[in-house]
């Protein structure tokens, strides 16, 4: 177990909600949404092991993560709390709730679903892994050599946010442990869920309308896993509604959890 930075918002008198970000994410990510979200809940939001300024551990599994939860939890006298998951992180909060229903009020899961997503991380870790880090001179000059492998701009900004400079020195470092995380990723982009994992609780799938993560054919088994299951699609965005469609994403989340939203 390793003790977690996270950022909170809100009241803690009020209902908790843990937010666990994606891989190669942050609780920076999730600013925006804790703030707004902290007018009705005592958000906090987790920097995951081995991503921004929380300890760098190994191995990086789901069950290392869930010690890590568990022992935040425990920390700041958690009995019942509300999950908020994105992409990996949404896996992660499954198996937590599938696990722990009985420190788990409501589960939302963003984006992602109860499966396999084969490779789906390898072209940036090699993209990652050839950038000079102790010869760079800029962030700029980092895209610049990020887009001969990425040409997509905001996939090359969100693995800059990983990208800090040195207190020290020349150079700049990366804030996520990258060896751990590549040499876990068969683990991370598999099921974290066992045959009998099961969720009774009310539960809230955000998927987004551009986004390839989810289609069709995974709606029963997440209808089947998680019994009392709402799922929505927020049209226009892609796999991140949180910051592509931030007011929309806020306003259902917000309404599933003050029980004021029947769902879709």
């Amino acid at each position: 177990m390793c003790q977690l930075h996270f950022r909170v918002y809100g009241d803690p008198s009020k209902p908790t909600v843990l937010v666990f970000h994606g891989l190669l994410g942050s609780s920076r990510n999730w600013h925006s949404v804790g703030s707004e979200l902290g007018s009705r809940f005592y958000v906090i939001c987790v920097d995951l092991r081995n991503h921004g300024s929380s300890p760098f551990r190994t191995p990086h599994s789901y069950d290392g993560m869930i010690e890590d939860i568990l022992g935040l939890i425990e920390a700041e006298g958690i009995e019942r709390c509300h999950l908020l998951g994105h992409s990996m992180g949404g896996k992660l909060a499954m198996k937590i709730s599938c696990r722990y229903p009985d420190k788990v009020d409501k589960l939302v899961v963003v984006d992602i679903a109860p499966k396999t997503y084969p490779g789906s991380h390898d072209y940036d870790y090699e993209a990652m892994r050839g950038l000079d880090l102790q010869s760079l001179k800029s962030r700029k000059e980092a895209d610049e050599i990020l887009e001969l492998m990425i040409p997509y701009w905001a996939k090359r900004q969100f693995l800059l946010t990983n990208l800090k400079r040195n207190d020290e020195g020349a150079g700049f470092r990366w804030t996520v442990n990258l060896e751990a995380l590549e040499a876990n990723q068969r683990e991370i982009e598999s099921s974290p869920l066992a045959d009998g994992d099961r969720f009774d609780g009310p539960t809230l799938f955000v998927l987004g309308g551009r986004s390839s993560y989810t289609d069709n054919k995974d709606i029963p088994v997440i209808r089947y896993i998680f019994s009392d299951c709402r799922i929505v699609t927020i049209d226009g965005s892609g796999h991140n509604p949180h910051i592509e469609a931030r007011g929309a994403f806020v306003s259902r989340v917000a309404s599933f959890l003050l029980g004021i939203d029947s769902g879709e």
